[in-house]
């Protein structure tokens, strides 16, 4: 019997060909195996950004499940959009979803909305990318994004009113910019601006 050349190249090709479909079958194993888990975060972090929304923070992965289902009364679609209908100490809120771009990629948030569909009852911003200690300001900063509490979505025209500016000159629909991170507070302005009058002016139809 020829003794096996452990030198030769087609033996190192089939033994890193074999050990690649090993490696590949072990990582397939463990992404399928961790599917669930995985999943089950990834929705219960959405569910604690509409929570931080509502201006519920503060709760660990059984509290924010179980205030979700207190609070969150429907999930509701207009036109080829989804929102969230609920209750706040009997007082109806809208959470609307908006998608928009920052200075280095996609910025999103959960706006909250009074029954009048004018008033911001809260807002929790997220982002991909933006830079630590600037534009991911718009996450990590709570009191930026509490100042958004209040404020008018439009004018008494029907013009669309929400701004972030460099200098409040309208406090009842302005924010101030995030310090440094103008473009990425752009983006956050226009992301409200469009998405804000899309919801709210197809759900008054």
């Amino acid at each position: 019997m020829a003794k096996l050349n452990t030198n030769s190249n087609a033996y190192i090709i089939i033994y890193s060909a074999v050990l690649v479909v090993i490696v590949a079958f072990l990582l397939a194993f463990v992404y399928q195996a961790l599917k669930p888990m995985q999943d089950a975060n990834v929705a219960l972090d959405i569910k604690k950004q509409i929570l931080y929304s509502l201006n519920i923070r503060g709760l660990d992965g059984a509290e924010a499940e179980a205030k979700y289902s207190d609070v969150v009364k429907s999930e509701e679609t207009v036109g080829d959009k989804t929102y969230y209908v609920c209750d706040i100490k009997g007082e109806k809120k809208y959470v609307f979803p908006l998608k928009g771009m920052g200075l280095w990629g996609g910025i999103s948030a959960f706006v909250a909305v009074n029954d009048d569909l004018n008033t911001i009852y809260g807002a929790y911003f997220n982002h991909e990318s933006e830079t630590a200690g600037l534009g991911a300001e718009i996450k990590d900063s709570q009191a930026w994004q509490e100042k958004f509490q209040g404020k008018k979505i439009f004018s008494a025209d029907g013009q669309v009113a929400i701004n972030i500016v460099k200098k409040v000159e309208k406090p009842e629909s302005e924010v101030d910019v995030v310090t440094g991170a103008t473009l990425t507070s752009n983006g956050v302005a226009a992301m409200l601006r469009d998405g804000l009058k899309q919801y709210v002016e197809q759900l008054k139809k």
